[in-house]
């Protein structure tokens, strides 16, 4: 995936990705209202060399050598049992003091020690103590054996600890950064992974990642379909009639001359494939051309109710012999339109529409139409489609924005191909309105400029 890509999951799982910041948040404040108070006191010591009067540059160079050089072992020997059970028994505690450390900066002979405590007063008390001890046991226990004749360590208190007055946590603005930028992290994280489970396309660029052909036009969602599916007789003017309007000047390119047959179909149920039949036939039929709107779709047919009119008798009597083509067909009102109803539910739909019965009833209508169009079954759940595709131009491929599925889009496309058919491109309907009518606007630009 691209930059746009990326941004395009982020933008779809905004709701997920603020949810979790915002829980994020909520813990951080949680755990920083849960987490007791607690204080630093700090002292600073100083290992000091003491030199004789009497010492030489020399002798006083070394001792202040020796004394930087032993910080690193008097740091660690601040924690030590050798410090702190004088605290404890001084302080009067019951058991050895706890969140003690100690640093020193490189080559520096001072020494902070730290003491972390939920007592303010504690902490301060805890720390003097241990610079006291620590004071001690250098100057009476280890110094006093070694360097005697030269020069002697002593340890030189330069601050002592202060009651502290503010505690150092729980830190709430820390508590709240890190909790958001965690949030943030889960809640992309997940935002990426529901991206890549989920194989519904919801844009033209995911068609044209599923199928490799043009997206033809982009049908817009509208609430009113269900009960207006025939947007060009309906709403002329509309949004959905401008689509279908570039469609149809897209879908010419692929026309022999000015004669085209083709198939429309998708990869399953409810993807509006019927409607995008149906309304581009009258899109055909406004421009002052002969069409031929065939139902294919045997088993569960539409274009009949669409259209309001006897479905009964239609394509499947033709293609059994039972009925002739001009007693069927039907003028939709003074339009250039006829439609074939797909008439009696046979038993053997697939084997009627690949027969040569159908072949030349194509060939018969291809001679009275300038467009025929046929509306056929989904691809995925019965072979019709993909049987009729390879006795026209192509198929028109649609698909629905947030239903189809970009795997099961593929598959579609590779069954019409599998029989020598041609996919001649997409079409994707329930498209976000922003998208639908920035295609149809530049579809329309040309013409308006000439």
């Amino acid at each position: 995936m691209d930059i746009h890509d990326y941004l395009r999951v982020f933008r779809r799982q905004i709701v997920v990705i603020v949810a979790s910041v915002l829980i994020g948040l909520s813990t951080g404040a949680l755990v920083a209202m849960l987490t007791p108070l607690r204080y630093q006191a700090s002292t600073e010591v100083m290992v000091a060399a003491q030199v004789a009067d009497t010492a030489t540059p020399a002798e006083r160079s070394l001792a202040t050598g020796y004394a930087k050089q032993a910080v690193e072992t008097y740091r660690s020997l601040i924690t030590s049992s050798l410090v702190l059970d004088p605290v404890t028994e001084d302080l009067g505690l019951t058991t050895a003091p706890t969140g003690i450390s100690a640093s020193a900066p490189l080559n520096s002979a001072i020494i902070t020690i730290t003491v972390d405590n939920r007592n303010p007063g504690q902490a301060a008390r805890i720390a003097n103590a241990v610079a006291e001890s620590f004071a001690t046991v250098v100057t009476d226990t280890l110094e006093s054996r070694e360097q005697a004749a030269a020069f002697s360590i002593r340890i030189v208190t330069l601050e002592p600890a202060q009651v502290p007055t503010n505690p150092v946590a729980p830190n709430l603005s820390l508590s709240l950064i890190i909790g958001s930028l965690l949030g943030l992290a889960v809640g992309v994280g997940v935002a990426l992974l529901r991206a890549t489970l989920d194989r519904r396309v919801r844009v033209a660029a995911d068609v044209e990642a599923a199928v490799p052909v043009p997206v033809l036009g982009q049908i817009p969602l509208d609430p009113d379909t269900g009960e207006h599916p025939l947007a060009m007789s309906t709403a002329p003017h509309g949004l959905r009639a401008e689509a279908y309007r570039s469609l149809r000047t897209n879908v010419r390119f692929f026309f022999s001359g000015n004669q085209g047959v083709f198939v429309v179909t998708s990869s399953g149920p409810g993807e509006g494939k019927s409607t995008t039949a149906a309304n581009l036939a009258l899109a055909f039929a406004d421009a002052g051309q002969r069409v031929a709107l065939l139902d294919g779709d045997l088993r569960l047919p539409r274009v009949a109710e669409y259209f309001g009119i006897e479905g009964g008798i239609g394509l499947s009597d033709v293609l059994a012999g039972r009925v002739q083509l001009n007693d069927v067909i039907q003028r939709w009102g003074r339009s250039a339109l006829f439609v074939l109803p797909a008439g009696t539910v046979p038993p053997n739909p697939a084997e009627l529409l690949g027969s040569s019965a159908m072949e030349g009833l194509i060939e018969t209508l291809t001679e009275a139409f300038d467009v025929v169009i046929i509306d056929a079954p989904p691809l995925l759940l019965v072979t019709d489609a993909a049987v009729i595709a390879r006795v026209t131009t192509g198929a028109l491929l649609i698909a629905a924005a947030g239903s189809s599925q970009a795997n099961r889009l593929a598959d579609a496309a590779k069954s019409i191909e599998s029989v020598g058919a041609r996919v001649l491109g997409t079409v994707l309907t329930k498209a976000p309105v922003t998208a639908a009518a920035s295609t149809t606007y530049s579809a329309a630009a040309p013409a308006t400029t000439n």
